[in-house]
């Protein structure tokens, strides 16, 4: 199954998605390591197009993974899928693959998202990663319309990790 961690930045997807690969056996693909790992620093940019070429990376990894075990979980994190054409991207791959796929949407409150991506500014592959993308991606979000499990992260993370796996059944 490919599972879509959705939501904006410092909603607490990759906290999630590797908790709940930890638990699963499953795998993240997260597209912010994948493009550190093709690009050296001088050629990172963080474009549409670049961030779409690591996102089809992450697809060919999936398919890979799911064609020689297509039991396992792949969690895609590192995008926050917040325009319905990025979710499609991914519904497409899954139909090529014969997998189901699941959206967790990851969500918090703005301050919360605030204090984590201001602790997390030295660590975080994504150079870009600030305040200010926080609030161009949320002025720009499309709802999700598609079937998902929504995730408070404000929570402990075992009651996110009990209700993200209840929506992957």
């Amino acid at each position: 199954m490919i599972v879509l961690m959705a939501g904006l930045p410092g909603s607490g997807k990759s906290t999630l998605s590797r908790e709940l690969a930890a638990r699963t056996s499953g795998r993240v693909l997260n597209k912010d390591e994948i493009r550190s790992a093709l690009f050296p620093p001088s050629a990172i940019e963080y474009s549409r197009e670049q961030d779409d070429f690591c996102i089809e990376v992450a697809l060919a990894a999936a398919g890979y993974i799911l064609r020689r075990e297509p039991q396992r979980l792949v969690f895609l994190d590192g995008r926050t899928f917040s325009r319905r054409s990025q979710i499609d991207v991914v519904l497409q791959a899954a139909q090529k693959l014969g997998q189901p796929w699941r959206i967790l949407e990851c969500v918090c409150s703005q301050e919360t998202a605030r204090r984590r991506i201001e602790a997390q500014r030295e660590e975080h592959p994504a150079g870009d990663r600030d305040f200010a993308l926080y609030l161009r991606i949320r002025a720009a979000w499309e709802e999700i319309t598609l079937p998902k499990t929504m995730v408070n992260t404000e929570q402990e993370l075992e009651i996110c990790v009990v209700q993200a796996l209840q929506g992957l059944v």
